[in-house]
């Protein structure tokens, strides 16, 4: 069964997530501030992590910066702040998902199992056996890896999903909302920011320059598609051959 670190200062709230995770069947282990906590990530172990941002010692957010440093374990925030920027913050430094305090119990233990699910098929034990290529970035899903030019990159679960969503379907274009659906498995009120900061980690792990993607495209007012370069310039060329025609006819 899964192990999942509760990281929170205040004794009551760890002890109702015990509680809760505890009945649910997984595992817990529970530290009151940031460094404890980064500190029992290092360790190994942990499956998954519930990180409150406002801690002692060492707070979540530079708590959660120096998890990503060592490991791609999924973090869901916990915040009593329900501020979209707090959110972007989080979502920057690399949490998988947010639930803000007071939280009902089951969509606590909804949004740990969903990343749970995530990140146990991201370690490999769901084998749908294919390679997909587009460019330069190649995405086995049987080794649940990603290379680009050769190079292995890291990924976290959430980053893996939406990039394999995308190149699954080049050329489609997938709204905020589509992405959150197919990826969170949840309704996407308030998707756009969550969408957004993930996509924009990916570009700069695959795009050699994330301010001009060759993959990563942006359609404006609609969404997001996965661009495979090679095609794009065989279409320019195309169309740029079919008006040098039109315009020797005419």
């Amino acid at each position: 069964m899964a192990v999942i670190l509760i990281a929170d200062d205040e004794a009551d709230i760890r002890s109702a997530l015990d509680f809760f995770l505890k009945a649910e069947g997984y595992e817990t282990v529970c530290a009151s501030d940031g460094k404890v906590a980064l500190n029992r990530v290092a360790a190994g172990g942990i499956d998954l992590v519930l990180l409150d941002i406002m801690m002692p010692v060492m707070d979540g957010i530079k708590a959660l910066s120096k998890i990503r440093e060592i490991s791609n374990v999924p973090v869901i925030l916990l915040t009593a702040k329900a501020e979209d920027a707090d959110k972007i913050m989080g979502l920057t430094v690399g949490a998988d998902d947010y639930i803000t305090k007071p939280f009902n119990p089951a969509e606590l233990i909804a949004r740990v199992r969903s990343q749970l699910r995530r990140y146990m098929t991201l370690g490999g034990n769901v084998n749908q056996g294919r390679e997909i290529t587009i460019g330069s970035v190649c995405l086995n899903d049987d080794e649940k890896r990603v290379r680009v030019d050769g190079s292995e990159i890291s990924l976290t679960p959430v980053e893996y999903s939406i990039l394999k969503l995308l190149m699954e379907h080049p050329g489609h274009v997938f709204s905020s909302a589509d992405i959150y659906r197919q990826v969170w498995h949840e309704s996407p009120y308030g998707s756009r920011s969550a969408v957004a900061v993930h996509i924009r980690h990916l570009r700069e792990k695959i795009e050699i320059n994330p301010a001009e993607p060759r993959y990563l495209k942006v359609v404006w007012g609609q969404g997001y598609r996965m661009e495979d370069p090679a095609s794009a310039e065989k279409e320019r060329r195309e169309g740029s051959s079919h008006e040098s025609v039109g315009k020797n006819q005419s």
